[in-house]
């Protein structure tokens, strides 16, 4: 009897270790956090319109065009810098339509490019923008993160907005190539950092943290993004010793893991019809669609089709698909 007992035991613990590997836990840096925010705590999506003490007129190099923050950040008006960039943008980029839809520009940039706490949008198949928009809409593009309110965000804008609105912003993004501005970097060390609005931002000082298994992708000029929200602020992502390497290995093989990406994505992974690319992409962004196709809260059409190709990752396996993939040139 005690040996069938011990055997249960060893057999329910092997279970329960089998289990711990497969799933590894929530990625916080990936979600923008340092430790997991307290369980307690209420989340809130920023308010539409922000006011500001400050009301001096901001500049940024090359630009003619001055903005207060509070028109920076204006929801449904925001900053473009660099009008010249890109052609006229349809209304619900520049402006959305008040009160329920802000302006895809506020938070993605009039030039696509979004932040390592969103997406970048510019360059992105028509036909897969709108279906994303699609699973927002009807609930299936959800984040593992169930505090991640920019996400629940993009639902209530999704089920507000006109097909007519998506299909204009589907075509303006659609029609931009996209360029790169995230240089991959490999560290032992980093600079210390702390989270802010769902990314990090470079600490006050020259003191360093290890990176350990992590990603951490923060802007090369703190104010320029964060403050100011320039569109054309570059970004640095660390990633581990050894992770592109390693990275493509996974991506050119599968590594005995996963699926070759070249099979959708296009051998210079940049997209292969209604597929996007995945080059040059934010690192952060990628290993959170990952986790959350993985965790199966993000679900879709082309979800569906990801749920082999992600079941076997690990943590550190998607660190290192990010890395090599970010690195490449779009």
């Amino acid at each position: 009897m005690r040996r069938v007992v011990s055997v249960v035991i060893l057999g329910l613990a092997f279970t329960l270790a089998a289990t711990l590997i497969a799933a590894d836990a929530l990625p916080l840096w990936a979600y923008g956090y340092i430790k997991a925010p307290d369980p307690g705590a209420v989340v809130t999506p920023p308010p539409a319109q922000v006011t500001f003490p400050d009301q001096s007129l901001k500049h940024l190099p090359g630009s003619t065009r001055t903005f207060t923050r509070a028109q920076i950040r204006d929801a449904f008006g925001p900053a473009d810098w660099y009008a010249d960039d890109h052609r006229a943008m349809p209304d619900v980029v520049a402006h959305g339509r008040k009160p329920d839809v802000w302006a895809c520009g506020l938070c993605h940039s009039p030039n696509g490019k979004g932040r390592p706490e969103n997406a970048g949008v510019s360059g992105l198949p028509v036909a897969y923008f709108i279906q994303q928009m699609a699973d927002f809409k009807n609930g299936l593009r959800n984040s593992a993160d169930t505090k991640k309110a920019n996400t629940k965000l993009m639902g209530a804008f999704a089920r507000a907005m006109t097909d007519d609105e998506v299909k204009a912003a589907a075509e303006y993004f659609g029609a931009m190539k996209w360029t790169p501005w995230i240089k991959v970097v490999e560290a032992t060390t980093v600079p210390k950092t702390t989270p802010s609005g769902g990314m990090f931002l470079r600490a006050e000082g020259n003191d360093t943290e290890p990176l350990g298994q992590r990603i951490i992708e923060t802007p090369v000029d703190g104010e320029a993004t964060e403050v100011l929200r320039d569109p054309r602020s570059p970004f640095i992502a660390y990633v581990p010793v050894g992770s592109i390497k390693r990275g493509e290995a996974l991506v050119a093989t599968g590594g005995g893991k996963t699926t070759q990406c070249a099979i959708c994505h296009g051998g210079d992974l940049k997209g292969l019809g209604p597929v996007p690319g995945i080059a040059g992409r934010s690192p952060s962004y990628v290993v959170r669609q990952l986790y959350d196709m993985q965790e199966g809260t993000r679900k879709g059409v082309w979800s569906d089709l990801m749920k082999s190709v992600v079941a076997k990752l690990n943590n550190a396996d998607m660190v290192a698909i990010a890395a090599y993939t970010a690195s490449r040139m779009p």
